[in-house]
């Protein structure tokens, strides 16, 4: 994945680096769970993860998306449909593969 690939620090291994990126997604999932964590979904279709800072490790919210949704983290699945329904909408996955994001907890979109 290219977080996976970009992200990684000079000195990490590819194995460090995925290591890494299920520890920052597992806590995600748990805090997706627990509600401290909240997925918005924007207009477009794109989704972000409001109030996730903490334990990120450079890792998108595109790449958790993704991880989460092959994964079999079904609270955290159960969060994301919950605001695909608040929404209105669902998660567009040619919009996430765009990158289109938000770094303000979805108040703004962007691609860049």
């Amino acid at each position: 994945m290219a977080c996976e690939l970009y992200r990684r620090n000079a000195q990490q291994t590819a194995q460090e680096r995925q290591r890494d990126i299920k520890k920052a997604v597992t806590a995600l999932e748990q805090a997706l769970a627990m509600k401290t964590i909240k997925p918005v979904i924007g207009p477009q279709g794109a989704i972000t993860f409001a109030g996730w800072n903490a334990g990120r490790d450079g890792v998108t919210d595109a790449c958790a998306y993704r991880r989460i949704m092959s994964g079999n983290a079904s609270l955290a699945k159960l969060a994301i449909s919950q605001a695909e329904t608040l929404a209105g909408r669902t998660v567009d996955r040619a919009i996430v593969g765009q990158g289109v994001h938000s770094h303000d907890g979805g108040r703004s979109w962007d691609k860049h």
